[in-house]
């Protein structure tokens, strides 16, 4: 169903933009898509309630200035718990609105993308698309191809 001029409808300008951008990094080269900012891994430590408490209101803060909370969501900025069992170990990453906990990836708002897609079939995980999320063609593609169950959710 699409709106006006071909912008599918009850999206907001905010939100194809968002789309489009995320579009842009699976198909152009992660050097170029990764565009002025590059990747920051931060350490943290989480001992106490205190600690997860703090933490929890750095990335509240982090996400209120819309580039930190992209970096956020893209997986430009991420966390890395102080002493990790092993330094090759990845990064744990925290993206507000995707969330791969119980089998399950969801996706409020903006594009879903092969990237996601691919998240989930790494986690074994169905993936949800919320009302305001476009699936874009490669990410259903992907999905097909790798058996990832979408479920779309109504308004």
């Amino acid at each position: 169903m699409s709106g006006h001029n071909g912008v599918p409808a009850g999206l907001s300008t905010d939100e194809l933009r968002a789309a489009v951008r995320a579009v842009l990094r699976d198909v152009l080269p992660a050097a170029v898509a990764a565009g002025p900012h590059p990747d920051v891994v931060e350490e943290v430590t989480l001992r106490t309630a205190g600690d997860l408490d703090s933490f929890v209101r750095r990335v509240a803060a982090l996400c209120e200035d819309p580039v930190q909370r992209g970096d956020l969501q893209d997986g430009r900025r991420r966390f890395r718990l102080a002493g990790a069992e092993s330094p090759t170990q990845a990064p744990q990453s925290i993206a507000p609105g995707v969330g791969g906990a119980g089998g399950v990836v969801r996706v409020d708002r903006g594009a879903v993308t092969e990237r996601t897609v691919k998240k989930a079939a790494a986690d074994g995980a169905r993936l949800v698309v919320g009302p305001r999320a476009v699936l874009t063609p490669l990410a259903r593609d992907r999905a097909r191809s790798l058996g990832v169950r979408v479920e779309r959710e109504e308004r």
